[in-house]
């Protein structure tokens, strides 16, 4: 069963929050990290992209930087941008894209169900990105940034959360560049703080949805934690780690999209012909076409597109990799006929998360960049917690989640 706990968030006043709030620091480089905070001393990117306080070129990895991290973060602190509540609270962070809203509790998680897998992962990570990333929460001694949990809905927490929600918002702002609109509000009323801590320990299972690395990172410094201090109980508060746990329901999960830079040395005929095998190829013309279920894909090659679907056999509806849209393009059109096996590491493969549209798979093909694009219909939040459940992995770069949490709003220190 789930363990959280309410905790005291570091948080900016009301006043300054669209000062120091950010983009998450894996949504952007360095050098746009630098542009968007400008001249303003009060952006988090100082403290979650720090290089931006040193000259252009200097690394993101350099050691210095990390302890630039810490050195910013003590005086935002110093500074009042940043202040500690005196009171353990739960919080609930809201979400506004394309008139849907989406309501998170922010909660501090058990280290210790992430490794034992209450915690449920369905993405592998990269021991470099967790490094990175222990790093910055060990010289900081704080969780700066959220990770993005789903939990099975519940309708006691719902209706918590919805009487919280037609109260004024401690934080409510439209973000720029994205547009959509952040709303945040402090549960410290004690019996609703019991009843959330109760329903949570009713779960059998959280779910990562965004943020394995992050979530790896924070469970494994607050495990070293643990061995290093030879007075351990069990109660420290690097026992825990935030993140902001929304209904599996509410989730907008969007496509995927992938863009190759050659077709393995067929041609754009010999190359459609081969597709024939596995799938049924029909020509769509110059209108873009979008994949209308599971199992079509829409292929943008020399000014046309393509509707692909998998004929029946090609995949396992029982097996629940297997039977994901992902797995199936993977096998079949990457690694069958264009030769490309690890995702993770080919440079003749990019991908293209839902948000920007198809007009950008389209874009990066005609401008030359690219030889052709994949779309894939999005995966479900069901099919992602079957396949934690489960304990398998999916195939890397399946699913975009949108919106992003923003960075700033509240953080968890770990003492």
């Amino acid at each position: 069963m789930a363990i959280i706990k309410p905790f005291k968030g570091i948080r900016p006043p009301k006043d300054l929050v669209e000062q120091v709030e950010s983009r998450p620091y894996d949504v952007l480089d360095s050098e746009e990290a630098r542009a968007e905070a400008g001249d303003n001393e009060k952006s988090l990117y100082h403290i979650i992209k720090p290089e931006i306080d040193f000259p252009v070129g200097t690394s993101e990895y350099d050691p210095k930087v990390y302890e630039k991290a810490a050195e910013n973060f003590q005086k935002f602190q110093d500074k009042g941008w940043l202040k500690q509540d005196d009171k353990e609270q739960y919080y609930i962070y809201a979400q506004t894209m394309n008139g849907k809203t989406q309501y998170g509790l922010v909660v501090a998680a058990y280290v210790n169900d992430y490794m034992t897998g209450v915690i449920k992962k369905h993405e592998l990570t990269r021991r470099d990105k967790e490094e990175d990333r222990m790093k910055h929460v060990r010289v900081n001694n704080a969780n700066i940034e959220p990770v993005f949990f789903a939990y099975p809905d519940d309708e006691k927490l719902n209706a918590i959360i919805a009487r919280y929600a037609a109260t004024t918002p401690e934080y409510d702002f439209i973000a720029p560049i994205d547009g959509f609109r952040h709303q945040f509000w402090v549960i410290s009323n004690d019996d609703d703080m019991k009843v959330i801590t109760e329903q949570f320990a009713k779960m059998p299972s959280l779910y990562i949805a965004d943020g394995h690395h992050r979530s790896a990172a924070a469970a494994l410094v607050g495990a070293e934690k643990q061995k290093q201090n030879p007075n351990h109980k069990g109660d420290e508060e690097y026992n825990y780690f935030m993140a902001v746990c929304f209904p599996a329901s509410q989730l907008t999960i969007l496509d995927y999209n992938r863009v190759v830079k050659d077709l393995n040395g067929k041609s754009a005929d010999e190359f459609l012909k081969a597709l024939e095998a596995d799938f049924v190829v029909e020509k769509k013309g110059a209108e873009i076409y979008k994949p209308n279920a599971l199992h079509n894909f829409s292929l943008y090659l020399e000014g046309e597109w393509y509707s692909l679907t998998a004929k029946e056999g090609t995949f396992d509806n029982s097996d629940p990799i297997g039977v994901l849209d992902v797995d199936i393009s993977s096998r079949l059109i990457l690694d069958k006929q264009l030769g490309i096996t690890d995702l993770r590491s080919s440079k003749r493969i990019d991908f293209v998360g839902g948000l920007r549209g198809l007009k950008e798979l389209k874009r990066r093909v005609d401008n030359g960049e690219m030889k052709a694009a994949l779309a894939l219909y999005p995966v479900t939040m069901k099919q992602i917690m079957d396949i934690a459940d489960s304990g398998k992995i999916m195939p890397p770069k399946a699913t975009w989640f949108e919106p992003k949490l923003r960075s700033g709003l509240i953080i968890h220190k770990l003492s």
